[in-house]
């Protein structure tokens, strides 16, 4: 009997789903035995279903033109695998297009050519785990837990040890925990999560991190707790200057200090991807500026390269924040004492002036203002930028696209041309910020002035740029391949 179109569609569907689930062992192998981490095209396939792998390859048709299966890429992970590998990050779709364009007929001969100077043999990133402390619990301090928890692997990176929170009491415990396992932006917890309450700690996959009663931040000594050499990370706000952070470097056990909120006056701010190259390893305070700051940042510094901004002004459309009421009550901002739920809330942002800080060569270019609006989760940042150059939508796209498939700032700027996204889609982005292709406006009497939308994800997306900054901070710098 004849095969249907439909037919050979499913057959095809089959055979590629069945190779997928054969590369998870490998893949799970590599992460937690040798520290290898696998992307296709810069989309992480750690931990993941074959859908996941599936949809990965399917990226690549983005990318390069050409449909990467993974019938491609399966020889390539195997051959990837038997080799006798230390940590590093290897791109499969990268290197497996490579290959496939190299005229070589063995893999082996191809990747022991390419991964030449990786590292060899089992050891760990680092040569002790390095102890952190979330100081806070909220919105970002949870969702850090999480990433990091995600990230664990065989545990010789970043491991949260400490979770400095307010007791709230007989049953503080069993709420923080059910906190961290139930979020109603982001779902459940992956993973298990117990609690200790012996040791008043949270365990969540295996990792135990200790609820620690605030106190003074200079009064604390970590090393009660068998932390030592940490870096804090500060989830509250409420200290943002030199002053008020180095308190924190007082406390026994402390090394560094990391802030989830712009930083005051000599604080250096520091957007992963685009100044992060100027932190110095011996600085003791940094801050990871702004959510907003963390979107519109790379594709400011990429359109200045290019075009050049003359001027321009950033209005932020901002999701609600704790910060807010849920009903009219007493606020000492402006508006901001309105109902969070119900209206849209005019008010100030200091992304624009925090943009200077990490863009120099803008400072004085650029305005800000914000909208705070009803939805709990993803915000839209408006850039109207008035240009050097003349320009058209299709090479605003094309470059911004370009950008987000294979450049340096792969990880801070995804691109979508969907006419149908909305800010939902957006939950869970790992990306700074997702350029939307389908809204970019070229002002046609002028081709100079221009409007361009940029989504984040102001929770997940800016916990993903922590991370990173993170990861430096604790000196931990993978090799990646394939080499540029």
């Amino acid at each position: 009997m004849d095969l249907t179109k439909g037919d050979l569609y499913f057959e095809k569907w089959a055979r590629y789903e069945v190779i997928a689930n054969k590369m998870l062992a490998p893949l799970n192998e590599l992460r937690l035995e040798r520290g290898v981490l696998i992307h296709v095209y810069g989309r992480s396939i750690a931990k993941v279903s074959s859908l996941d792998v599936l949809k990965a390859h399917r990226y690549g048709l983005l990318v390069t033109g050409e449909e990467l299966t993974v019938e491609d890429t399966l020889p390539v992970l195997e051959q990837i695998a038997k080799m006798d590998l230390g940590p590093c990050r290897i791109d499969l779709g990268k290197i497996t297009h490579k290959f496939l364009h190299s005229g070589t007929s063995s893999v082996k001969e191809f990747l022991d050519k390419e991964l030449a100077s990786a590292c060899t043999g089992k050891h760990p990133v680092l040569k002790s785990p390095q102890d952190l402390v979330l100081y806070g619990f909220g919105r970002i301090g949870r969702l850090v837990a999480r990433v990091l928890l995600d990230k664990i692997g065989n545990g010789d990176k970043i491991r949260p040890k400490g979770i400095v929170v307010r007791n709230q009491g007989a049953d503080d415990l069993e709420k923080r925990a059910a906190l961290l396992r139930l979020d109603s932006v982001h779902g459940t917890f992956k993973g298990t999560l117990e609690v200790d309450h012996e040791e008043r700690a949270l365990i969540a996959n295996g990792n135990m991190m200790r609820l620690i009663d605030s106190i003074p931040p200079e009064e604390m000594d970590y090393t009660r707790y068998g932390i030592d050499n940490a870096i804090v990370v500060d989830n509250t706000g409420r200290w943002r200057d030199s002053e008020g952070l180095s308190r924190h470097l007082e406390g026994k056990g402390v090394k560094k200090v990391l802030l989830t909120a712009p930083g005051k006056g000599d604080i250096p701010n520091i957007v992963f991807g685009i100044n992060n190259d100027q932190l110095s390893p011996g600085e003791k305070i940094v801050s990871a500026a702004s959510c907003t700051t963390n979107a519109i940042a790379p594709i400011l510094k990429v359109m200045d390269e290019r075009y050049g901004i003359v001027s321009g002004h950033i209005e932020s459309c901002h999701s609600y924040t704790n910060d807010q009421n849920l009903i009219d009550n007493y606020h000492s901002k402006p508006r901001r004492g309105r109902a969070a739920s119900l209206n849209m809330v005019i008010t100030s942002t200091g992304a624009a002036s925090a943009v200077a800080k990490v863009l120099p060569e803008l400072k004085g270019k650029l305005t800000g203002n914000a909208i705070r609006v009803p939805t709990p989760n993803v915000s839209l940042a408006i850039l109207k930028l008035s240009l050097a150059k003349k320009v058209s939508k299709e090479d605003i796209n094309s470059y911004i696209r370009s950008i987000s498939l294979n450049s340096p700032l792969q990880t801070q700027i995804d691109y979508t041309n969907s006419a149908d996204i909305v800010s939902s889609d957006i939950v869970g982005s790992r990306h700074a910020g997702v350029f939307d292709g389908q809204a970019t406006i070229v002002n046609e009497a002028d081709p100079h002035n221009v409007v361009l939308y940029v989504w984040y994800d102001n929770e997940y997306g800016y916990t993903c740029q922590l991370m990173r900054l993170l990861q430096q901070m604790a000196d931990i710098d993978l090799p990646e391949f394939p080499k540029a």
